[in-house]
Formats: structure tokens, C-alpha cells, sequence
């Protein structure tokens, strides 16, 4: 069981929290005592060092919107994004809550009138922010995985297409978002003519912008690991006549997925920093337009609630990462002999 634990943990990218299950399982407590004071006392150590610092550092400097905020003002706007949210979500609910005592009165008076149903409009609040940045991103990403895997496979297999695709990726792959931008709006306004309320014009901006930039790693990675594959695996796919999809479903991306894998995490990772200023410049109502509006607001508690969006793009991208190590791990993880 404990054995069990420790792997899952280890896949997880979890590993550091590993001497805690040894030690309370009766291993050498002075070795795993001094393992958590390495992996988990010197981070946690460093982390409170750093905010010391940044209390300290924060308090002498002033800026155009007011006094660098510390660690404490920063939690209190967390705390007041939380209010919001749940301030919000009571007005919906009381909302609703009237809209259908009308609707009954009006059905009562005259049972021939149809009920009217209105959608409540307030405001976006902090996590319905943080839920539009993730479903932006991870649409970007899944359009640009769905493109770079199957063309990373064709280059990875064939080295005609790879050296003809090698210079546009290498002047393509350096582009900013903000290059790209542009582009993506003036193409997306000619197209999509007629927004629909359920598909936003700059949510289609932002996600195409997102695809773009981190198409490149997947595609690399992936031709990488196809091009890597033990040539005897090809020939055994020719000595028993396998199909073209046959292969590549049984033999090439079994091969070659610890490559795309790591392309993938690379890529999400990337998708992740280029969302935040692509919805700056798009408005797409996500975390990017909260702290672009925070800016322009210009109040006391813009650069504090500036400061929760930093942490929470952080820790996003951390969570995130470690689902892509997970899913990594996985795909590659080989497990012991004995």
C-alpha cells in the first residue's frame, strides 16, 4: 500500500511529499525528518523569506496608483473578490427568485400569457474570470493539438515534409501574440459577421491567438519523437503489411508518446502566458481584461487586486503543469523490475 502511495505521488509530481507517508510508516525518522526539512521545510522557508521581503520592500514605494501593496492588503482584496462573488451570486439567485413570482402572478391573471424568462446580466465576477481564461486556453489548445500532433507525425515520418515545413515553423515559432493579434481580429471581423451570445467575438480572437503561438511545441516534439522511433518497430509494421493508419495508431503514437506528451506540456504552458495578454488587447472577459480594467481603474486597491491576479495566474499555471506531468508520466512511467 505504501509502496502504491509513494508511486502515485511520484507520478503526480508529488515526490517531495513522499518522506512524510516513509517516516509515518516507521522508516529511519532521522532520514526522512531531514528529507522533509529539504524538500518541503527549505521551500516553505524561502516562500516566507519572500514575503518578508516584499512587506518590507512594498512599504517604501509609491507609485501613480498609490503604495505598493503587501502581502496583507493583497489578502484583504482576496477576501473582497470573494464577497463579490458571493454578493453577486445572491443577487442572481434573488433575481430569478422575483422573475418567477411575476411570472406566476401574470399566470394566475391570465393563463393565456407566456412566461417571460430573462437571463441575468450582472457582472462577470473574479472566478467567472478565472473560468473564461480556462476555457479560452484550453480551446486554443485543443485546436493546436489537434492540428500539430497529426502534421508532427507526417513530418516525423517523412523527411521531405519536415525539411519543407522546417523554415516557416522556424519564422513562425518567435512570433508574439501581439504580432499575431492584429491579424486574428481583422480575420475573425470579416468572418464571423454575426456574433452569437454564447460564442463572443473576442473569445474566438483569443483562442485562435492562443492556438497560434502554442501550436509550435507540439508539432516539434511530436515530429522529434516519431522520428525517433527504432526503425525495427517500422520494419516489423512492413513485414506485417500493416495499413498506414494500422501503424501509426499500433506502432507510431505508442512509440513516440512520451515526445508528444512533453510537447503538449510545453505548449499548454505557453498557452497559459500568451492568454493573459491576448485578452488584454482583445477584451476578452477573462483574467487578462480584469487586470488591464484594475489598471485603467486606477483606484486605491488596483495595484492589491493586480497583485491576487499575479498569485492566481501563477498558481493556475502551476496546477496545470503538474496535470501535464501527470498525464506525462503516465504515457512514459516504466514500471521496476523487481
Amino acid at each position: 500500500m505504501k509502496n502504491k502511495l509513494i508511486r502515485v505521488l511520484s507520478i503526480a509530481g508529488f515526490g517531495w511529499f513522499t518522506p512524510v507517508i516513509r517516516l509515518a510508516t516507521g522508516e529511519d525518522a532521522n532520514e526522512q525528518i531531514r528529507e522533509i526539512l529539504l524538500r518541503i521545510g527549505v521551500p516553505v522557508m524561502t516562500f516566507a523569506i519572500f514575503l518578508l521581503v516584499w512587506n518590507g520592500a512594498a512599504a517604501g514605494i509609491e507609485t501613480n496608483l498609490g503604495r505598493v501593496p503587501g502581502p496583507a492588503q493583497v489578502l484583504e482584496q482576496v477576501r473582497s473578490l470573494a464577497h463579490e462573488y458571493k454578493e453577486e451570486r445572491r443577487k442572481e439567485v434573488e433575481f430569478y427568485k422575483i422573475q418567477a413570482e411575476k411570472n406566476a402572478a401574470k399566470l394566475a391573471a391570465n393563463p393565456s400569457e407566456p412566461a417571460k424568462n430573462r437571463k441575468f446580466t450582472g457582472k462577470p465576477t473574479y472566478l467567472d474570470q478565472i473560468f473564461t481564461s480556462l476555457r479560452t486556453v484550453f480551446t486554443g489548445f485543443l485546436i493546436a493539438s489537434v492540428i500539430a500532433v497529426p502534421l508532427g507525425i507526417l513530418c516525423g515520418l517523412s523527411r521531405t515534409l519536415s525539411m519543407a515545413l522546417t523554415p516557416l515553423i522556424q519564422i513562425f515559432k518567435p512570433v508574439s501574440p501581439v504580432a499575431w493579434l492584429p491579424i486574428v481580429t481583422m480575420i475573425v471581423s470579416s468572418i464571423y459577421v454575426v456574433p452569437r451570445e454564447w460564442l463572443p467575438k473576442s473569445y474566438i480572437i483569443s483562442s485562435v491567438t492562443v492556438s497560434l503561438c502554442c501550436l509550435w511545441p507540439s508539432l516539434i516534439n511530436t515530429s522529434l519523437g516519431v522520428a525517433s522511433i527504432d526503425k525495427d518497430y517500422l520494419n516489423v509494421a512492413r513485414v506485417l503489411k500493416l495499413g498506414f493508419f494500422n501503424k501509426i495508431f499500433k506502432i507510431v503514437i505508442p512509440s513516440s508518446l512520451p515526445y508528444i506528451f512533453a510537447g503538449l506540456r510545453i505548449s499548454l504552458g505557453v498557452g497559459w502566458i500568451v492568454l493573459i495578454a491576448s485578452e488584454m488587447l482583445s477584451q476578452n472577459p477573462g483574467l487578462g481584461k480584469f487586470v488591464w480594467d484594475e489598471f485603467q481603474n486606477g483606484s486605491s486597491q488596483s495595484l492589491a487586486r493586480i497583485m491576487v491576479a499575479v498569485f492566481t495566474i501563477g498558481i493556475i499555471g502551476f496546477i496545470l503543469d503538474r496535470v501535464m506531468v501527470t498525464l506525462h508520466s503516465l504515457v512514459s512511467y516504466t514500471p521496476e523490475t523487481h
